[in-house]
């Protein structure tokens, strides 16, 4: 079988070297492009692959359309949203995730993030400290759990809401030490920090909105290391209008990135680039899951990590 890594933002080399261990020594053929720049390099990589290793690289009906061969796309890293679901399935194709992988890199990705923009960028100017503040985890999966891990080092009380888990779910989850919030309204309500950390789906497709965020305290909060779909940004932008002290932490630019940078200056903060899986770590983690799940796929038609339906 041949196997593809396809990666616009690549791997670490040594994430790289690792995985071609793995592919190989399984007896499979590796391949790989990286840091290709049109669509057309990527249609012709992928003509003749049995697998696909990708990160964040759109994978649309028209790639798989350019694929005849493949049988399976394995994106490494949790989000999935950039791979076409339903052309897959249709050419029964499946398509896995690496789930929890980076979560630890994203996690220490948002107190970084928070405590730079509390200690005003660092400009010597006297700032504010994570200790005693609420902070409010919206979903609850592999990332948030890390971040609530980490928020008990800094002394803060933790609150979750998770739409597909009950307040008992939540309460199960001991060792992290949140408290349940019954609703994302509860959540808002009780948080003087509110991290995001759902996947994009048409059910959280803007669901970040006014109604929410005008729950917040005024001098709220509120960091994105998940999707800028998931915010609806004419009410985030009528929120920071209408509070001089809210403030928008994120690792995704949102689509009105200009704008919010020119109006608030010193209350917006977003990377230059999404950073929250750019560790060695993290690379070598995902890259290694994302070929140990090829090597089971073929040997033994293992789908533990399947996200789309057969």
């Amino acid at each position: 079988m041949k196997v593809l890594l396809a990666t616009k933002k690549p791997f670490v080399s040594k994430a790289v070297s690792e995985i071609q261990h793995i592919i190989e020594t399984a007896g499979h053929q590796f391949d790989k492009i990286e840091k290709y720049t049109e669509k057309s390099q990527l249609l012709d990589a992928i003509k003749d692959a049995d697998a696909v290793i990708v990160r964040s690289d759109i994978i649309d009906r028209e790639v798989i359309d350019a694929a005849p061969q493949l049988k399976l796309i394995v994106r490494a890293g949790a989000g999935y949203d950039n791979v076409d679901l339903n052309a897959a399935t249709e050419r029964d194709i499946c398509v896995m995730n690496t789930p929890g992988q980076n979560a630890n890199a994203v996690a220490e990705l948002v107190f970084g993030m928070l405590i730079y923009v509390l200690r005003n960028y660092f400009d010597g100017s006297t700032g504010t400290e994570l200790k005693g503040k609420r902070l409010g985890l919206y979903a609850f999966g592999n990332v948030a759990k890390m971040v609530a891990k980490i928020a008990r080092g800094f002394d803060m009380p933790v609150y979750a809401y998770s739409p597909i888990m009950t307040e008992d779910d939540l309460r199960k989850e001991g060792e992290y030490g949140v408290i349940p919030a019954n609703s994302a309204e509860e959540l808002f309500e009780n948080s003087d920090i509110v991290s995001l950390h759902m996947p994009l789906l048409e059910d959280t497709r803007r669901c970040v909105n006014y109604h929410l965020l005008s729950r917040m305290p005024d001098n709220g909060i509120l960091v994105n290391s998940a999707r800028k779909e998931v915010i609806n940004e004419d009410d985030l932008m009528r929120i920071m209008e209408e509070r001089p002290n809210f403030r928008y932490i994120t690792d995704i630019q949102p689509d009105k990135h200009d704008e919010f940078a020119a109006k608030f200056p010193k209350r917006y903060f977003a990377t230059p680039k999404k950073t929250g899986a750019q560790t060695l770590e993290a690379n070598i983690n995902a890259g290694l899951a994302a070929a140990k799940q090829i090597v089971a796929f073929f040997k033994n038609g293992d789908e533990t990590f399947r996200v789309n339906p057969k």
